[in-house]
């Protein structure tokens, strides 16, 4: 991965690139405070392919930092499920200690998604466990192909930006909301994030700020859209705005029957993310066992308070609405915040992380 630089007066600017908007943040050189942030919208049509994507969000990147406050043109840029690779492997410890890396490598072979020769590879150790009488750890592997890479890396020279870092989206998440739950009891209690966005949904697990599990599930915002498109049987860029327009609104606000209909048509969804999500408990119950998990933190676009009570109930699992801006004075006043989770979690990374 691309080295990690330290700053003094700024940060780096945190990048975001999502396939229906891009998200900016840039903190003060102890990232105590949010220097500048912006959400900058791409065309509702989607792209037909990578490199229309691409070039959206070159000319993004280029609009939304004009007129505004953001220091310097260093930036840190997050992979996501569009091109993270992950995957789960078992390993025993080397009887004279040492590197696991040699272990793994041999685990992967030939069943990673990527030939591993081209691939940018980062280990996360998450626990021993036990199988069968031995006692293994626990490894996952994030990674993805670096032809991928450097083609999305160049969005970012094309658009003038220096990239310092790259970080998976995973990685970013945990920070941002581990960095609310910071007292000492907190560290030893285990939580699920589940980041709902608009074509997948990342679930991670973790014990304070060690990270136990991660998956990426096929289910998020697009999908909502095509059952209340499918059920009300209207235009898909129609549905979006329905939907859209009314859960942004204050409960008192929004419109009884909009909000009966919308609900009707995306509950065999919310029920197959429900069953995705409990699969995820399941396993970590299985896997790691000892502690249970105690909360469960729903962030993303596709966040709301409807849909923290209906996974909540679902789920028998207290559930809360994720906030990034908690902790700092100034935050973004258009839409939701939970949306920006993974922008401030990159922000938040310190050089010597």
């Amino acid at each position: 991965m691309v080295a990690w630089l330290s700053f003094r007066r700024a940060g780096p600017i945190s990048i975001d690139l999502g396939s229906r908007s891009i998200k900016l943040v840039q903190m003060n050189g102890d990232r105590t405070r949010i220097v500048e942030s912006v959400k900058w919208d791409l065309p509702s049509e989607p792209a037909s392919d990578l490199e229309t994507l691409c070039s959206r969000w070159t000319q993004a990147l280029v609009e939304a930092r004009e007129g505004r406050k953001f220091h310097g043109r260093d930036v840190v840029v997050c992979l996501g499920a569009r091109e993270l690779a992950v995957q789960n492997v078992r390993v025993t410890r080397p009887a004279t200690g040492g590197d696991l890396e040699p272990a793994i490598l041999r685990e992967l072979g030939d069943r990673f998604a990527y030939p591993l020769p081209e691939s940018e590879l980062r280990f996360l150790e998450a626990a021993d466990v036990r199988q069968g009488d031995a006692v293994r750890r626990e490894v996952i592997v994030l990674g993805c192909h670096r032809p991928q890479l450097d083609r999305y890396l160049k969005v970012f020279d094309d658009a003038g930006l220096k990239p310092v870092g790259v970080e998976p989206e995973p990685q970013a998440l945990l920070r941002c909301y581990s960095a609310q739950y910071r007292r000492d009891e907190d560290r030893e209690q285990r939580s699920i994030i589940v980041h709902v966005g608009n074509s997948s949904t990342a679930v991670i697990i973790a014990q304070g700020d060690e990270t136990l599990f991660i998956k990426y599930i096929d289910l998020g915002g697009k999908h909502f859209d095509e059952a209340v498109a499918r059920h009300l049987r209207m235009e898909l860029p129609a549905a979006w705005a329905l939907r859209r327009n009314n859960g942004d609104r204050r409960a008192e606000l929004q419109d009884p029957e909009i909000s009966r209909s919308v609900n009707e048509a995306i509950r065999p969804v919310v029920d197959r993310l429900a069953n995705e999500v409990s699969l995820c408990i399941r396993y970590h119950s299985v896997t790691f066992r000892g502690k249970p998990l105690v909360r469960m933190v729903l962030g993303g676009g596709e966040a709301t308070q409807n849909l923290v009570e209906r996974l909540a109930a679902r789920l028998d699992l207290k559930c809360e609405l994720g906030d990034p801006f908690r902790a700092y004075s100034t935050a973004p006043t258009a839409g939701r915040r939970s949306q920006w989770d993974v922008a401030v979690g990159m922000a938040m990374r310190t050089f010597d992380e």
